[in-house]
């Protein structure tokens, strides 16, 4: 898929399922992890809700849903983030394409939190989280994976 002629979030669309790398952080103790990943359009096309689950030795580790939205400018994005460590958003992330990956940055207090969607290839994307709690001086990889459409 040209992703610089379609819609970006239609590419996200799915069911995905990948193998995840996870740093140990102040939330908890780093390793490998599956990360499974539904995603699907809502309110007539205009969102994008994904559901994500991390699971760590066959377990439950950490639950996500993540509304995305398309900007009022093309390429510009909003994403709104509540997960089961209970970050709720004050505000959206926001977003943008660079022609090459989709790219976010939470702001909270408990620092920012870069989201970069890249995708590889057909059927397959990497996501990468990084965090700062410097504004954003210095960066530390919190998760890595790599997922392939399953559905």
């Amino acid at each position: 898929m040209n992703l610089l002629e379609g819609n970006v979030l239609a590419a996200l669309a799915g069911e995905w399922s990948g193998d995840e790398t996870i740093a140990t952080t102040r939330w908890g103790q780093g390793g490998s992890a599956i990360g499974r990943v539904n995603a699907r359009f809502d309110l007539g096309g205009k969102v994008l809700l994904m559901d994500y689950r991390e699971e760590r030795d066959g377990k439950l580790a950490l639950q996500a849903h993540a509304v995305f939205v398309a900007g009022q400018e093309p390429g510009e994005y909003a994403l709104y983030w509540f997960d089961s460590y209970g970050f709720t958003p004050s505000q959206p992330a926001t977003g943008h394409w660079d022609g090459k990956r989709l790219v976010f940055l939470r702001t909270s207090q408990r620092g920012q939190t870069r989201h970069i969607y890249e995708w590889v290839a057909d059927g397959l994307y990497q996501l990468v989280l990084e965090s700062s709690f410097d504004g954003g001086v210095n960066w530390e990889r919190v998760m890595e994976g790599e997922y392939r459409r399953v559905e």
